[in-house]
């Protein structure tokens, strides 16, 4: 086996149709588009949603709902991945540059301690915002609390 007599597999190389290449080809005049209409002609492009004429799905169905703009997106964190970080860990400290080094959160994000699972370690929780329970814990377990 040499470069020059390599092949690729038989049936697996097709060659493209010469659309519009003359009455010879046997694919000239309308060039498989069909008599007339727009699909026929050069440019068209039908535009998204549409179905035909039918009525779209986006016209079929009722407006609801609002994007409120002063919505304000948290990730949540549990107490039980704070207790787990620190027993992986053993760092006194956990703010948002150590989730972020865990691979818990992603970058320039808000983050909200809530109260599910159990802590037991005595740690400083630095984050955005906390829920009242995820408070009382980090309190009862000696720890401290630092909002951002």
């Amino acid at each position: 086996m040499e470069l020059n007599n390599l092949t690729p597999a038989k049936g697996s190389v097709k060659t493209a149709k010469r659309i519009g290449r003359g009455p010879g080809s046997g694919l000239g005049g309308t060039s498989t588009r069909g008599h007339k209409g727009a699909k026929s002609r050069s440019g068209y492009s039908k535009k998204i949603g549409f179905e035909g004429g039918q009525m779209p799905m986006q016209r079929r169905l009722p407006k609801f709902g609002f994007k409120n703009i002063n919505r304000v997106e948290y990730k949540a964190v549990n107490l039980a991945t704070l207790q787990a970080l620190f027993e992986a860990k053993k760092i006194e400290k956990i703010g948002v540059a150590e989730l972020h080094e865990a691979g818990l959160i992603g970058k320039n994000v808000l983050v909200k301690i809530l109260g599910n699972g159990e802590l037991k370690a005595k740690l400083t929780v630095e984050a955005h915002a906390f829920s009242k329970k995820a408070e009382e814990a980090i309190t009862a377990a000696g720890g401290t609390i630092v909002k951002l």
